[in-house]
């Protein structure tokens, strides 16, 4: 059993330079003083008011921090304290704007003309005063201007007296405000390439030119060989070495050996290999974020890091072929707990798979929980399977499976050993329990890497991801011509019976972590049947999120303009912006044209 009685949870804190961005509530009214504008002060004040109480009570950043709103100072109805309320945003750190009202207004002159924000408008539903007939005005300018604006509009018709915010209003304001702030919070930071390309894997030729123009972000390099420097010079903390030494000796146990006996590697060259990965995963974190003992250590430059939100580690070939691989490095940072406690998930892709690294931010930055990185690895039609094992396939898995599996560095809480209301779950890491991180551990094992495979040798994690779980894989593409498109299957995780699941799995690398996925079909297109989608799927990789998150990537692609190309959303919970409307009347068609004319949010 792990032992897990120290691990508590870290105090919350945002580890990235610069400021959380906040969201900006715009209040506007009928700038008409002599009795119009006095008349409607208080309920346009209570409306904002309302939004923020509410927005602050159901969201948190990924660092768990609570999300906070800032107010203008006073209402807006008109140019000049369009200005004002501006200018307090830029100084506040406003990264999202939410426009509300219950009556007219001068739409041009009362709007947010901030092109980089993502922006809504609320307008109140009651017939006293015309808040619908604002919305709509304020929308045609939004889209006449080019700045695109989502529409919030409740269903009912309201009393004016009443200050309650509907459920299907509610709805979309932590819709629109949950993908705005993941847009907001990825302007400005970076990612750290560790390494360059992956055995020719092209999601690790990195295009700058989609972190700059589409995610506001920058992009850092290291050659990986700092990790070399770094051992030999001992750039780490040597404390906190000994006591995640202890911690991995007591909690991460070793598996079976699969290689042959004549090559495997020896005790004294696996416990070697053991305290280098430990030191790369403090060195990896280290040129991430940085780490201000080593600052004290005499290492100022060190000490800063890359003010990196997600990172990739190239590892095959040039790396794993000579020193242990990036599987333990890449588990521990990418799970919600290490031997320093329980704390935010660092984003960190395999192969420096840049796209599937920004794909698993986007997962990241939507829900707060670790983010599964794997292989998209094969199809088991439900023939296949009763023809290897005997046994008919059946419930959410019964037209077949995708194996999501590969080299062993997906996180931890992919075991699905954390639940709720008795059903297992990844939860976001401030509500993860120190006994369900034990029961991570406890379900994981690592296993010698596969000589042939990494001559370095290393240790991959081993697990099998309990059934039941709502999940999304998803993945960023680039074409050429084209620009980026964004893949998203919603679906399940699937127990299968041991027999059956050991049959599938020893025809691949057993020392692997596997998720039995089983996507959720609509008879038509990409999803006509699971080898349709896995026909479609643009690469060999797929990030993984806890829940059916794939109508807030929708919503946050349309802000970035990054156009969705397959996914199995409901046509109902689809939600962009309102000038979406205007470029056809087929939903998907739509989008291309949008982006296309809108081009990239930072372009």
């Amino acid at each position: 059993m792990a032992k897990i009685d120290n691990l508590k949870m870290s105090s919350l804190e945002h580890r990235l330079k610069g400021i959380l961005p906040r969201i900006g509530i715009r209040p506007v009214i009928d700038g008409r003083l002599g009795g119009v504008r006095e008349s409607l002060e208080k309920q346009t004040i209570e409306m904002a008011q309302s939004a923020a109480r509410l927005l602050s009570e159901k969201l948190r950043h990924p660092c768990g921090l609570p999300v906070e709103c800032v107010i203008a100072d006073a209402c807006i109805g008109g140019v000049a304290e369009a200005a004002q309320t501006a200018e307090k945003f830029r100084r506040e750190g406003v990264g999202v704007s939410l426009t509300v009202t219950p009556c007219w207004c001068y739409g041009s002159e009362t709007m947010d003309m901030e092109p980089l924000t993502p922006k809504a408008v609320w307008g109140f539903n009651g017939t006293e005063r015309p808040g619908a007939v604002y919305l709509a005005a304020v929308l045609a300018a939004h889209n006449q201007k080019g700045l695109p604006a989502f529409s919030i509009y409740g269903r009912d018709v309201q009393d004016s007296s009443d200050t309650s915010i509907p459920e299907d209003v509610k709805e979309k304001l932590i819709h629109f405000s949950r993908a705005g702030l993941a847009a907001a919070s990825m302007r400005g930071n970076s990612y750290l390439s560790m390494g360059s390309v992956s055995m020719g894997i092209a999601g690790s030729i990195v295009q700058e030119d989609l972190f700059q123009s589409y995610l506001g972000m920058r992009n850092e390099y290291v050659d990986m060989s700092e990790f070399t420097r770094r051992i030999d010079e001992e750039i780490y903390d040597p404390d906190e070495f000994k006591r995640a030494l202890k911690w991995v000796k007591e909690n991460c146990p070793e598996g079976e050996d699969n290689n042959p006996v004549d090559i495997q590697r020896s005790r004294e060259q696996k416990d070697r290999d053991w305290e280098i990965v430990i030191k790369m995963t403090m060195i990896a974190r280290d040129l991430m974020v940085g780490n201000l003992r080593l600052k004290e250590m005499g290492f100022g430059e060190e000490a800063l890091g890359h003010n990196a939100i997600a990172a990739g580690f190239q590892g095959q070939r040039q790396w794993t072929d000579h020193f242990p691989n990036g599987d333990f490095m890449e588990t521990i940072l990418n799970t919600s707990f290490d031997w320093n406690g329980i704390r935010q998930p660092y984003i960190m892709a395999t192969e420096n798979d840049s796209l599937n690294g920004a794909a698993m931010l986007f997962g990241h930055l939507l829900t707060g929980t670790a983010q599964i990185f794997s292989d998209v690895r094969t199809y088991w039609s439900p023939e296949a399977v009763f023809r290897v094992t005997g046994r008919k396939l059946s419930g959410v898995a019964e037209n077949g499976l995708i194996h999501l599996i590969n080299s062993g560095s997906a996180a931890m809480d992919g075991t699905g050993e954390q639940s709720r209301d008795g059903k297992p779950v990844i939860k976001p890491f401030w509500e993860v329990t120190a006994a369900e991180a034990g029961k991570c551990l406890d379900a994981t094992l690592w296993r010698e890497a596969s000589l042939g495979y990494f001559r370095g040798g290393g240790y991959s994690s081993d697990f099998l991801t309990r059934g039941g779980m709502a999940v999304t894989m998803s993945r960023i593409n680039l074409v050429k011509g084209l620009g980026p498109v964004l893949q998203i299957a919603q679906g399940y995780t699937v127990d299968l019976e041991e027999d059956v699941h050991n049959i599938l799995d020893n025809r691949t690398d057993p020392t692997w972590p596997t998720t039995w996925f089983a996507p959720v079909l609509t008879g038509k297109g990409a999803f006509r049947d699971v080898y349709s989608i896995m026909a479609n799927w643009g690469a060999n990789h797929g990030a993984i999120s806890y829940g059916h998150i794939g109508a807030d990537l929708i919503t946050l692609a349309s802000m970035l303009r990054i156009p969705v190309c397959m996914h199995n959303v409901a046509a109902e919970a689809v939600y962009r912006p309102s000038a979406w409307a205007s470029f056809g009347m087929d939903q998907e068609g739509a989008d291309y044209r949008a982006c296309a004319a809108y081009g990239p949010l930072y372009g």
